[in-house]
């Protein structure tokens, strides 16, 4: 198995998805939200317009990417590397939108092998931008044919301690709930699917860490408004089991922020975090 190199550059057909308002509900409580967060917990609260969290494009977007040119990998020994969003507009609670796709990067890592791709999302209402997704896969067993490394980026935190902490523990049964909101990989949810992979049981999705950590940077940061939420960057870098405590610290430097989300034994299992805002 491995990927094809030959295939970055390549872009997928328009692809539209519409969601309700019940999704956008669904999708705030996959990521931890609750009762002291009815602006996006809710509908009818008095006083209180529905608003939707703007980690939602992650689950939204990514649309229109031809994946069948790819290549070939096990999704058992696939794991989430990164993911980007950047925000046009706030999202509204309920709509459709049209996601063009874009294979734009395949980096051979040696037995391992990285798949980059971008999706940008237009309001089909409006005929406007909405937002991009940015994410890359790193499927392993897939590598050693004979392609570039890619880059390593650099990352440095300030030294001083971090501006902001916030804490957030996940439940037990968190990816039962996260996974109603689109993406049903039985690595987060069967025990046999999961030893597969390596794991001694199934492991929260990767994109719900982000949202827990879009959370505490919405609320910390931006008022709790999602309107001044303009893009968020991250590296998952370990494994968050169910029931984990995420403590996400972050470091301001006028409008833009550099972050990473700590499990309970300080290991970082978000990093590389970028954030800007209004």
């Amino acid at each position: 198995m491995a990927l094809d190199p030959k295939s970055v550059g390549a872009k997928g057909k328009p692809a539209r998805r519409s969601w309700t308002s019940k999704d956008a509900l669904l999708y705030a409580v996959g990521v931890g939200a609750g009762t002291k967060e009815l602006q996006f917990t809710t509908e009818n609260t008095k006083d209180t317009p529905q608003r939707v969290l703007p980690t939602m494009a992650v689950i939204l977007g990514g649309g229109g990417v031809p994946f069948d040119k790819i290549g070939t990998f096990n999704p058992a020994l696939m794991v989430h590397g990164t993911e980007g969003i950047e925000l046009y507009d706030e999202i509204p609670p309920d709509g459709e939108i049209e996601s063009v796709g874009e294979i734009t990067g395949i980096w051979d890592k040696g037995k391992a092998a990285v798949a980059e791709i971008e999706s940008t999302a237009t309001l089909v209402a409006t005929g406007r931008p909405l937002f991009k997704v940015k994410m890359s896969m790193f499927c392993r067993g897939a590598g050693d044919f004979g392609g570039e490394r890619g880059p390593s980026p650099t990352f440095e935190l300030p030294t001083r301690k971090p501006d902001h902490e916030v804490v957030y523990t996940t439940r037990e049964d968190q990816a039962l709930t996260y996974r109603l909101s689109g993406d049903r990989n039985p690595l987060h949810s069967d025990p046999a699917f999961a030893k597969i992979g390596g794991f001694d049981r199934p492991i929260l999705h990767g994109l719900c860490t982000y949202g827990f950590t879009g959370r505490a940077l919405l609320h910390t940061l931006c008022g709790s408004d999602p309107s001044r939420f303009k893009a968020m960057d991250g590296r998952f870098s370990k494994p968050v089991m169910p029931g984990d405590a995420l403590t996400i610290q972050m470091w301001v430097d006028g409008k833009q922020a550099l972050f990473v989300t700590r499990n309970q034994n300080g290991d970082i299992v978000l990093d590389q975090g970028e954030f800007k805002f209004a």
